[in-house]
């Protein structure tokens, strides 16, 4: 993470910069065509899961408040806290949870093309 303030006093923070999604894998190459830029606000209750599902598209997010934990098919774990930006999996099945204190709020940026689903549901495992 890197900070840099210009001369007017505007402050800016990197929040991460990565070609792998948090379990480590690559990111895949670009979609071909026009692109279709996404952004979607989560708003989680606390002991709510969001459904198995993979992302067909890239997409990262930041979350501004509570803790998400991200669970993998295999039974990977990663918790992202307040103010932390995740790049989530592409084509691997997954869920979120919020095992936490509060409600979860995450905004999600999906690089997408029209007409391309961002997320595919897959039965309870």
């Amino acid at each position: 993470m890197s900070n840099d303030k210009d001369d007017k006093g505007v402050r800016t923070t990197e929040l991460i910069r990565t070609g792998r999604s948090w379990d480590g894998a690559e990111l895949p190459e670009y979609l071909q065509g026009r692109p279709e830029i996404v952004a979607i606000k989560y708003d989680v209750p606390v002991g709510e899961k969001l459904g198995w599902h993979h992302h067909p598209v890239m997409n990262f997010g930041i979350l501004v408040q509570g803790e998400l934990t991200i669970v993998s098919e295999e039974g990977t774990e990663k918790v992202v806290h307040e103010g932390e930006a995740v790049v989530e999996m592409v084509g691997t099945v997954h869920h979120g949870e919020n095992r936490g204190t509060k409600p979860v709020i995450l905004y999600m940026f999906y690089l997408s093309q029209s007409g391309m689903p961002l997320s595919i549901q897959h039965p309870e495992l």
